[in-house]
């Protein structure tokens, strides 16, 4: 067997140290009430820790410590440069912990260890070298005044962020909105979500591992209806950046009104149409594409291929190839490396997922393949890749976000076909499309409306490149460095060059 089996990993997760304090102030600390709430395990249901349940007293806390950070300039004051070294140590430091943070996800969210280790914690610590890597290289303006006057225009951090982040991908998430927040001289405050808090706690000692100064970096575990609220309504917090849903995302920017009117970047909910045109260029790799596009990391992703779009004179034969390629990822142990499928959140999230599944068989879609809970004896939470076919683009399957591996099929005959029923949703965060077409591939990408359009692949990206939506998928952007206009102003000084 190999040296890192099932066996291995579930001997290591028994001696595993977790902690489940919060951070403030570079201090680790219990809630300021003494509230906290188990995290339990998806794999199998058991208990991992008792979780801090910060409450208003504990974001005061935290949110005083950042401003106090923030304004003395430990961190906001520093020379980018040395923002930079810091925070590549923070790389550094996550490369070295991967297998214990790795460990820590799969055990908290249900996600495969191997998809933790292949991609969600190498992509981590990528994106805070990335951001440190380039905020040195970020230069300031001269505007193009008369020769009596000097316009200068720079970037000025704004102050105390907070970043409120899913459960889905945690620390991966949180990086894409505290790595650029940092390095743009902000102090940050995190809160995870309830149901996966445990690695961004440990993430909160390896930045002070790093260097990063008291009150610069804390973490706030707790229950979004609380913790997120008071952070939503906190009169000294600058900058929400949240991803999440669509309907949580519309509550920070009522918080927004009734507070500061701080900014609030969101990144909400998808229902992403993914496309297949008959002159597909490699028909048996779309059909991979797209059971991967809706079942890994279970179906819990945002930018899932939710919604697939076939053409008619290849219907049949393509949908038969995606089940087939389905059939191949039904759920495993989470800590088996040969898992591709691991478990939902937790139960609330599973009974969501088969209740949409009972809805969808009460509206007459048709169902082809799973559709039912697996693994129901481990104590976990479970359910099996599951594809509709779909004959109204009014079934909920079709209209809502499920968050979990149900896929909902339908055919289409023209062009003007797949884009009215891509376009035809609430959501707009990515959409893909096949065909050999280069023509059609450019005029459809500029009429489907979505931030993310990937065209003969599927979910493809790079840190380097935008991430985010339109329509009730939010707006402002993650990745890249557009993500840095979320986390800093811009300040116009003018000198008058004629004394």
């Amino acid at each position: 067997m190999s040296a890192r089996d099932a066996a291995w990993w579930r001997d290591r997760a028994a001696t595993l140290a977790i902690r489940g304090q919060a951070y403030i102030d570079g201090a680790y600390c219990d809630a300021a009430d003494g509230s906290t709430f188990p995290a339990a395990s998806p794999i199998d249901g058991r208990k991992l820790a008792d979780v801090a349940a910060c409450g208003p007293a504990d974001v005061d806390r935290a949110v005083a410590a950042a401003r106090r950070a923030f304004e003395a300039g430990v961190w906001s004051g520093l020379a980018p440069r040395q923002r930079k070294e810091r925070l590549l140590r923070l790389a550094a430091l996550i490369e070295t912990h991967q297998d214990e943070l790795a460990l820590l996800e799969t055990l908290d969210m249900g996600k495969p260890i191997r998809d933790a280790l292949a991609f969600d914690l190498p992509e981590t610590a990528r994106c805070y070298a990335w951001y440190a890597e380039a905020i040195d290289k970020i230069y300031d303006e001269i505007a193009p005044t008369g020769p009596d006057a000097l316009a200068t225009i720079t970037r000025e951090a704004l102050g105390v962020v907070a970043a409120v982040v899913p459960w889905n991908y945690p620390l991966m998430m949180a990086a894409w909105k505290v790595a650029p927040a940092l390095a743009a001289g902000n102090s940050v405050i995190l809160k995870p979500a309830e149901q996966a808090s445990l690695s961004a706690i440990r993430l909160a000692a390896l930045a002070e591992q790093a260097g990063i100064p008291p009150g610069v970096f804390n973490v706030v575990p707790g229950l979004g209806a609380v913790a997120g609220q008071a952070l939503g309504l906190h009169p000294d917090v600058d900058c929400i950046a949240f991803t999440g849903s669509t309907a949580t995302g519309k509550r920070f920017m009522e918080y927004s009104g009734q507070s500061n009117l701080k900014r609030v970047w969101l990144e909400c909910g998808g229902k992403s149409p993914h496309i297949v045109f008959d002159d597909c260029p490699d028909l048996d790799r779309a059909a991979q594409a797209a059971a991967l596009a809706i079942f890994s990391n279970q179906g819990e992703v945002c930018i899932a291929g939710s919604r697939l779009y076939v053409q008619d004179g290849i219907y049949d034969a393509f949908m038969d190839t995606v089940a087939a390629c389905a059939a191949t990822l039904q759920p495993g142990d989470p800590l088996d490396p040969a898992t591709a499928m691991g478990a939902m959140v937790d139960e609330r999230q599973m009974r969501g997922v088969l209740d949409r599944i009972a809805a969808g068989k009460a509206e007459g879609a048709s169902l082809r393949l799973g559709g039912g809970q697996a693994r129901g004896a481990t104590g976990g939470y479970y359910i099996e890749p599951t594809i509709f076919d779909c004959a109204s683009q009014d079934s909920s399957l079709v209209r809502e976000e499920i968050f979990g591996p149900v896929l909902a099929a339908q055919r289409f005959s023209t062009e003007d076909d797949a884009i009215r029923l891509a376009n035809d949703s609430v959501y707009g965060l990515g959409a893909g499309l096949w065909t050999a077409n280069l023509s059609r591939a450019h005029r459809l990408s500029r009429r489907l409306r979505a931030g993310l359009v990937w065209v003969n692949c599927y979910a493809d990206g790079d840190i380097s490149v935008p991430f985010g939506g339109v329509k009730q998928s939010g707006f402002g952007r993650d990745k890249s460095l557009h993500a840095l206009d979320k986390y800093s102003d811009l300040k116009t000084t003018w000198v008058s060059l004629a004394v």
